[in-house]
């Protein structure tokens, strides 16, 4: 569904100051307990909010995943403008992701889930990405009326989101990272 996806026009606002003040990406990461050997996927990569620190951290591949190539262009140029030269950029959506099976060690996925048309299918290609002992750090909107991001009705509450997760064989543990935001951090079962 085009009208749920985010408009790369609006691509700047992602890094504005009133954002990284709410969402800090090295606080955020924190809870990945990166240790600079993984293999990262960032779905729904965006310009690379969170790419980008994300390649910094690791001397490995961080594998770029969204669907809108306009995204991946903005986000190859700040990697280029940064010397990171570590990041591979994969257009895919996330029902059907481009990455091997046990491909990866973490996966980030940040206001992404609520975008995808079936999210138990998304959560099913993630857990086929995953290696067996791999961590899913999800971020979302809390069902609340907010000024910035989507429509009430597309946000998908916490306890959902922990149920959906558990349901797909994961172990969950919510963050409230802010009164808009959440964190879910989940494992394999």
């Amino acid at each position: 569904m085009v009208e749920k996806r985010f408009n790369p026009e609006q691509a700047a606002v992602l890094y504005s100051e009133e954002r990284k003040a709410l969402l800090p990406p090295e606080s955020i990461l924190a809870h990945l307990k990166l240790n600079g050997d993984e293999e990262i996927a960032d779905l729904g990569a965006g310009n690379g909010y969170f790419t980008l620190p994300l390649a910094s951290k690791t001397k490995n591949q961080v594998y770029a995943v969204d669907i809108e190539p306009k995204m991946l262009a903005l986000l190859q140029e700040l990697a280029e403008k940064g010397g990171l030269a570590n990041i591979r950029y994969i257009e895919s959506d996330l029902e059907s992701i481009r990455l091997k099976d046990r491909s990866v060690d973490k996966v980030m996925a940040a206001f992404v889930i609520h975008e995808v048309p079936d999210p138990a299918k998304a959560l099913k290609e993630i857990k086929r990405i995953l290696k067996p002992d791999g961590t899913l750090l999800l971020i979302e909107w809390e069902a609340v009326e907010t000024e910035i991001g989507p429509p009430l009705e597309d946000k998908i509450p916490s306890a959902d989101m922990a149920d959906l997760l558990k349901e797909n064989g994961f172990t969950q543990d919510i963050i409230q990272l802010n009164e808009k935001n959440y964190g879910i951090i989940a494992k394999l079962a």
